[in-house]
């Protein structure tokens, strides 16, 4: 998935590190008294979790049809901006799991769309150590070392997701501020084994069963399991940690 997980990886990552429940249910509950602001795109359940906050509508990539209309009423509503939130795959060897990258521009095939310079200016001034570069989206997942090296080559991106180009392009549309904030769970040289990638769900989770039982077959791939599990770990903590530091509206309200 980056977020893509390369999106394949982070969906097994959620499976990991996630409690089980369709968070994308409920993560837009109980902010009854904070009016919206912001809408969050997010690709899975765990990231829903997270995202959820006052003044924040948390979106889900399994509803990503619905995503535009739920903008157009967003906007009628008086919401201010959208921000791509969650993991992604690394790009560069400099970044390892837990690193954070806020997006300097939001690149989809020839188009680069620049994230609003103030708000991105203040999510770096919250989180410590962020790298402020573009970020690349796509549509389909990227997990092989070699496919992440030339994505960079080719677009200079230190990170790739499945979410950011769909929130750059919808909110350069209704003329939204955008962010898009991404911790890597996937570093650049990270393999997923074939078991990482089996049994994807249209929700974007894994099929934990079907990854245990292609486990049996071929169990050599358990070692590099256990180095997904670790990274999916560190990469929620961060999370965990982030999150709370940006507060309501992911810092959006306090901008002029």
């Amino acid at each position: 998935m980056g977020s893509q997980a390369d999106c394949v990886g982070a969906a097994f990552a959620d499976e990991l590190v996630g409690n089980g429940d369709d968070a994308c249910q409920v993560a837009d509950v109980a902010v009854e008294n904070d009016r919206r602001l912001v809408i969050a795109f997010v690709g899975m359940a765990f990231e829903a979790r997270i995202a959820a906050g006052p003044g924040v509508h948390v979106v889900c990539r399994s509803a990503e049809r619905e995503l535009a209309s739920v903008v157009q009423s967003a906007v009628r509503q008086g919401y201010r901006g959208m921000i791509s939130f969650g993991v992604a795959g690394g790009l560069t060897s400099g970044l390892r799991a837990g690193d954070w990258v806020v997006a300097s521009a939001v690149l989809e095939s020839q188009n680069a769309r620049a994230t609003d310079a103030a708000w991105s200016s203040k999510l770096l001034g919250m989180i410590a150590g962020a790298v402020h570069a573009p970020i690349v989206g796509v549509d389909d997942p990227v997990a092989e070392p070699a496919k992440k090296l030339e994505l960079h080559r080719t677009t200079g991106a230190a990170a790739v997701d499945m979410e950011s180009h769909v929130v750059a392009r919808l909110a350069a549309a209704h003329r939204l501020a955008f962010a898009a904030v991404r911790v890597i769970v996937d570093p650049v040289d990270r393999q997923l084994p074939p078991a990482a990638l089996l049994g994807m769900r249209p929700d974007g989770r894994a099929d934990v069963a079907g990854v245990l039982r292609d486990l049996m077959t071929r169990p050599s791939q358990l070692s590099p399991l256990a180095r997904i599990a670790v990274d999916a770990f560190a990469a929620r903590a961060a999370m965990l940690r982030v999150r709370r530091s940006l507060g309501p509206h992911f810092g959006l309200v306090d901008l002029a």
